[in-house]
């Protein structure tokens, strides 16, 4: 019996041994897992560094680009009202023109009979000027010429400077 109390003591030690063995194959296994964890989260740190530094780099010139365009909006602002005031002065010079076509328009209308008139009147004195020419070339007392041509005083010539 005391043979069996050997032997199930030396299995006993075996199986611890074969426990104690797997149990450092398993750590190794570990071990070689959480090194390679640790290299990608390195990795990866350095990548979120870089990350972190365009995303910064990136917001300066983001807030550089608000800011110019905010300069360039109040600038344009002041454009804007420029040529709001130019459709403004625009507007009232259209109503102005507008006013003063309508009053010409009314006052040609309440003229009307007196415009008439003087055109009447001016094609009976064209008439009367015409008859009144017609009847004196006919008389002869007038040439047939229109208009004379104008007496010219030539300088005296020095024929003596040959």
């Amino acid at each position: 019996m005391e043979i069996l109390l050997y032997i199930s003591a030396l299995l006993a030690a075996g199986g611890f041994l074969i426990l104690c063995i797997s149990l450092a194959v398993t750590l190794t296994a570990v071990k070689k897992t959480l090194n390679s964890l640790a290299d990608t989260v390195a990795a990866l740190q350095k990548q979120l560094d870089g990350i972190t530094r365009e995303t910064t780099d990136l917001l300066h010139k983001t807030n550089g680009l608000a800011e110019d365009v905010q300069n360039k909006s109040a600038k344009l602002n002041s454009v804007v009202d420029a040529v709001k005031g130019i459709g403004t002065n625009v507007q009232q010079l259209n109503n102005s023109i507008g006013k003063i076509t309508s009053t010409i328009s009314r006052s040609a209308e309440n003229n009307e009979e007196k415009i008439a008139q003087v055109v009447q009147w001016s094609n009976v004195a064209m008439e009367l000027r015409n008859k009144w020419k017609k009847d004196r070339t006919a008389d002869g007392s007038q040439k047939a010429e229109k208009y004379p041509e104008p007496q010219r005083a030539l300088p005296p010539v020095d024929r003596t400077e040959k």
